[in-house]
């Protein structure tokens, strides 16, 4: 996958960075694996509006995506390498021997017609799914579960990776993306490789519209209200509006909100700041 910088023609071209999608094979997706959503808007049942700066945007189908990867000894097919409006990996659309077909998050390097197997049989190789007691030490993995059969939570989204540092015991000492270290059960499943579409950070919109396409309405900065609308409203001059903080008077920008969890005693070192 790589990206393209558009020639100058117009304003917003100028500064647009677009995706190639020279890594995609099929147009459109399977039918039998796509589900109509329904835009909120950004309100409740009651049409009370409850999110702020949501909006429009084009219409989208959801994919349904194999997180659970519980197909075990089954061989797969890789048919098609899609794209996916609802995040910014790609998709591969699986064959299985046994006629269903399902879509799973796509690594790098996993190419049409290639092979993929889950389970206690799986290799390690890119696209497979894997128990944690069973993926050599050093292996670069994505699509981590936290809980034995709850389907994958970790490291799902373009470029990302986690890797499988040691085993104690009954658990496995993964890195996560974030640089958190954490103890995962070694009987959760993971899938070899890093997510596709790396090159996804390096994309720019170059225009205001291209974020309305994306069901987003603009966003007014709370110190450009008045003392009414906002905690960091008013003021004389272009005001900073004092500590950072929320419409509802929360802070931001390093209050911990975090509570207690009971996951906690899992993280061996905690994330970078």
């Amino acid at each position: 996958m790589a990206v393209k910088k558009m020639r100058p023609m117009t304003p917003s071209q100028r500064h647009t960075i677009s995706d190639s999608y020279d890594d995609i094979t099929a147009s459109r997706p399977e039918p039998s694996l796509v589900v109509s959503q329904k835009r909120s808007g950004g309100r409740n049942a009651d049409g009370k509006m409850t999110m702020r700066y949501i909006g429009g945007g084009h219409k989208q189908m959801y994919r349904l995506i194999d997180f659970k990867r519980n197909k075990h000894g089954i061989e797969g097919t890789v048919k098609t390498i899609e794209y996916d409006p609802n995040r910014t990996a790609r998709i591969a659309l699986v064959f299985y021997k046994d006629g269903e077909k399902r879509y799973i998050i796509c690594p790098n390097g996993l190419k049409v017609g290639q092979k993929i197997f889950s389970g206690a049989e799986a290799t390690p190789e890119v696209g497979n799914a894997m128990y944690l007691k069973d993926i050599p030490l050093g292996t670069l993995i994505h699509g981590i579960e936290l809980r034995p059969g709850q389907g994958a939570e970790i490291a799902r989204s373009a470029g990302t990776y986690a890797q499988l540092a040691a085993r104690d015991g009954k658990y496995a000492i993964i890195k996560m993306p974030s640089g958190e270290t954490r103890m995962i059960l070694t009987t959760c499943l993971a899938t070899i490789g890093t997510v596709s579409n790396a090159d996804h950070m390096q994309e720019r919109l170059g225009k205001a519209g291209r974020t309305r396409w994306a069901g987003r309405r603009p966003r007014v900065r709370g110190v450009a209200m008045n003392p009414v609308d906002h905690p960091m409203g008013g003021g004389e001059g272009r005001a900073s509006g004092g500590h950072p903080r929320s419409r509802k008077g929360l802070l931001a920008k390093g209050y911990k909100t975090r509570k207690n969890k009971t996951t906690d005693k899992y993280i061996v070192e905690k994330r970078k700041k």
